[in-house]
């Protein structure tokens, strides 16, 4: 169903129940990948992605439409995670570096991660990047999202992101040849 009807069926309340469940089926795979991705660990991921709906419910009768919808969720999303991390870190008082350590660890240690040893090797190396850095690479990399489409959902420049972008892969690079 294409997100136009979604949304006019969203509008009915007769309908808007239905309307959010095939809305839920058609998003909350990609939204719990884009959200596994930061995060890590299955058990935040799945409370992030439920975070996140929630907040579709609450507004989605409030969405005014300028922007595509998926659009409009992957943003919701990617400010959950900013925040999730950022809380994590001021919780328990650790920086940047620690915060990683804890994640390299957990990806070590879950049996949901799987892939050869340059897959993991890659899942370690974009630990290490800034929080923002490492969405724009998911969201171009894995997510196989154009610029423009990024630029919509962070609200930063093209040429911002290309050239986040390209930090991040060299950044990459670098960890990797270094074992």
């Amino acid at each position: 169903m294409e997100d136009k009807e979604l949304l006019e069926k969203f509008a009915n309340p007769d309908s808007r129940n239905l309307a959010f469940n095939q809305l839920i089926r058609k998003y909350q795979q990609k939204i719990y990948w884009h959200i596994r991705k930061m995060v890590i660990d299955h058990d935040d991921a799945d409370d992030l992605t439920q975070e996140v709906f929630i907040k579709v419910w609450k507004n989605l009768e409030n969405f005014r439409q300028d922007a595509q919808l998926y659009t409009w969720i992957y943003r919701i999303a990617t400010n959950e995670c900013l925040t999730f991390l950022s809380s994590k870190r001021k919780k328990f008082f650790l920086p940047l570096n620690d915060v990683a350590a804890e994640l390299t660890e957990k990806i070590d240690s879950s049996p949901d991660i799987g892939g050869d040893e340059i897959q993991l090797k890659l899942q370690k190396a974009l630990l290490r990047l800034p929080d923002k850095q490492r969405l724009v690479f998911n969201m171009k990399y894995y997510d196989e999202l154009k610029y423009e489409e990024i630029s919509a959902i962070l609200g930063t420049s093209v040429g911002a992101l290309k050239a986040s972008y390209h930090l991040a892969v060299k950044k990459i690079e670098e960890f990797i040849k270094q074992d």
